[in-house]
């Protein structure tokens, strides 16, 4: 069982950068696959990014595209999203997640979520 715990939600201006962490319970196996999800009200869940643990290899939503990055620390069991210029748009709970294997569809571990908001 992975437990996993986010930080760095807050409220921003618009323009702004914020840095979110998640950070895991256990060590994260190579194949394991993290994604952040970020949800807005009344919207459903939208796929941010992800990274394969062992090969740091990213992919990203389009609607983040070039301006989140998603990154890890081995040695800390973390993962991170930095998001820049961020806009009213960006505004959501924004999750972690782990799947266990890049072949799997669906993710098995899921944090609690940190609200961003960024304020026109």
């Amino acid at each position: 069982q992975v437990h996993l715990v986010e930080s760095g939600g807050r409220l921003v201006q618009a323009g702004g950068s914020l840095r979110l962490s998640c950070a895991a319970s256990v060590c994260i196996f190579d194949n394991y696959v993290g994604g952040w999800f970020r949800q807005a009200p009344g919207q459903e869940r939208e796929f941010v990014a992800s990274i394969t643990w062992g090969t740091r290899s990213p992919t990203y939503g389009d609607s983040v595209n070039g301006l989140f990055t998603i990154s890890r620390d081995n040695g800390k069991n973390t993962m991170y999203l930095q998001m820049t210029n961020l806009g009213p748009e960006d505004t959501a709970v924004y999750t972690c997640a782990f799947r266990k294997g890049v072949a799997r569809e669906g993710y098995d571990y899921w944090g609690q979520g940190s609200p961003v908001t960024a304020s026109p």
